[in-house]
């Protein structure tokens, strides 16, 4: 008879430990665990058009896995990442790659050390502008945008994947922005229920083109 305890993955336990948290105290509770401090203020490097600073909650963090399906397969792509909360809590949820994409050197360095301290080998922030380093993002799978710009930049964010989206389909995360209207980005109906912070699209050109 084997008596030996079923295996639990540290992902699994890591989800169990955070579900069980009271969902007004889950921001709270991740920031204590992962050494995430004050909001930082916005630096002089913030673009025009591009939106200050503010992290996604852990709960959109978790919806936006439940409706991607993210899994350790994946590369998570969070463009306009700040100190790197949602590329964390990602890596330590799914074991997916995760990449940070902030225009902001110092919120970059920031999140860089974090990630560093806790050992994430999986987790990393590019310092730059999105609308030029999504293009390099070629593993990425997964791109969260948590209302980082719009108008003319997203537009250009848009045409830097559309490439990458002949390679192989990806799936596209939208919070509290409406997502681009475009012919390759095909609508991922949402569950019953009323309101989702997520809207999820998902690439058609892979498919379109028989790659």
């Amino acid at each position: 008879m084997n008596d030996k305890p079923p295996f639990i993955s540290v992902q699994t336990r890591f989800r169990q430990r955070l579900v069980q948290v009271e969902p007004a105290r889950r921001d709270h509770w991740a920031n204590q665990l992962l050494g995430v401090g004050e909001v930082p203020d916005d630096a002089c490097d913030l673009p025009r058009g591009c939106a200050p600073y503010l992290p996604s909650s852990v709960d959109v963090v978790l919806r936006t896995i439940e409706r991607a399906a993210v899994t350790s397969g994946d590369v998570f792509v969070d463009v306009g990442s700040g100190l790197g909360r949602a590329l964390m809590l990602v890596n330590l949820l799914t074991g997916a790659g995760a990449i940070g994409l902030e225009i902001q050197a110092g919120i970059a360095g920031q999140a860089r050390a974090l990630a560093e301290r806790l050992r994430l080998e999986r987790v990393a922030t590019v310092h730059g502008d999105a609308a030029d380093l999504v293009r390099y993002m070629t593993l990425g799978t997964v791109f969260f945008f948590y209302c980082p710009f719009g108008g003319e930049r997203l537009a250009r964010v848009m045409d830097a994947l559309q490439p990458l989206a002949r390679v192989r389909p990806l799936r596209l995360c939208f919070v509290d922005m409406p997502p681009p209207d475009l012919p390759w980005l095909a609508e991922d109906p949402t569950p019953p229920g009323g309101f989702d912070p997520v809207v999820l699209r998902r690439t058609q050109l892979h498919s379109d083109t028989g790659a």
